[in-house]
């Protein structure tokens, strides 16, 4: 037995040190997980360079275009087609009935568009997010009198409601369009934020905090905001493709923005009379909304799939 022992390789007996303990992992969040999955994801990438391309184009559209998109020459017309000859130039995507640029109406017309859209996003989301929160903690008549508020502004479609709520409206600008779509645009965040309350305030953790002495607020936006708001960025970003697709059909239907405004809706109704002579006048803008959508939507879908750990 003391031979077994002298043989024994123990570190201490040599004059050595011990290894050092191996550091525990730090505990992955929702966040980061989230991240590392959408970073290897081509949807994800794709869709966030051309918003990053178009959110460039909004906030700083000389660096694409030196043309004024207000200046028109009637020497233009719609029989002069696109040239493709100078890249970047006002006759790249030819020219509108007044003469004026399409290309540099496109790039000038994604600030008011993608300003509308966030702008709205955030809005529904902050309200619908209170609204929803609140009912979903309190419960009670509380939670009956805001699900039955938001049940009656859900019931109101809503493109026919801002067509009736933008009429009051003498000049109606990007704030207009912004009042109207939050004004009936903030239920769905509401509904949605609500039930993921409703699920995550029956939690231990926050039972624990409420046996701590944790005062109300301090639950809400401590505890259950950060465990609750997944779904609600989810259909946010979703949302906001939608936001820009309604903007345009309010412009082109002409209840939108106006003039001097520069819009795509306003531009794609400039061009319907001349679908069948000047096709490219109404195939430019129409398909930079398009893209644009298509963008926020797959971003949306990247970003759902993400955050649902079912879907892993």
């Amino acid at each position: 037995m003391p031979d077994l022992i002298e043989k024994t390789d123990i570190p201490a007996q040599r004059g050595e040190s011990a290894a050092p303990a191996a550091k525990p992992e730090k505990a992955r969040s929702l966040g980061k997980d989230a991240w590392d999955d959408l970073r290897r994801k081509p949807i994800f990438l794709i869709s966030a360079a051309l918003i990053l391309l178009l959110l460039v184009m909004a906030i700083a559209p000389g660096l694409f275009t030196s043309v004024d998109p207000r200046a028109g020459d009637l020497r233009n017309h719609y029989l002069t087609p696109p040239n493709y000859g100078h890249l970047f130039q006002a006759d790249w995507f030819g020219y509108d009935g007044q003469g004026r640029s399409i290309y540099a109406r496109m790039v000038f017309g994604a600030r008011a568009s993608i300003t509308v859209g966030v702008l709205v996003t955030v809005a529904v989301t902050v309200v619908g997010g209170i609204v929803g929160m609140v009912a979903g903690y309190f419960g009670g008549w509380v939670d009956t009198l805001l699900s039955r508020l938001t049940d009656v502004f859900f019931g109101i479609p809503l493109l026919l409601g801002a067509l009736v709520v933008l009429n009051a409206f003498a000049v109606r600008t990007v704030w207009s369009v912004v009042f109207a779509l939050t004004f009936l645009g903030w239920t769905q965040m509401a509904r949605v934020m609500r039930g993921s309350v409703v699920t995550v305030k029956q939690a231990d953790f926050v039972t624990a905090a409420k046996a701590l002495g944790a005062g109300t607020v301090r639950i809400m936006f401590r505890h259950i905001l950060p465990n609750a708001v997944a779904p609600v960025i989810v259909v946010a970003t979703i949302a906001l493709g939608g936001y820009i697709a309604t903007e345009a059909t309010l412009s082109f239907l002409g209840i939108g923005l106006q003039d001097p405004t520069i819009s795509w809706g306003i531009d794609i109704n400039s061009a319907q009379k001349v679908i069948r002579t000047a096709p490219f006048a109404l195939f430019f803008p129409a398909g930079m909304l398009s893209l644009t959508v298509l963008a926020f939507i797959m971003l949306g879908d990247a970003v759902r799939d993400a955050l649902d750990p079912k879907l892993r």
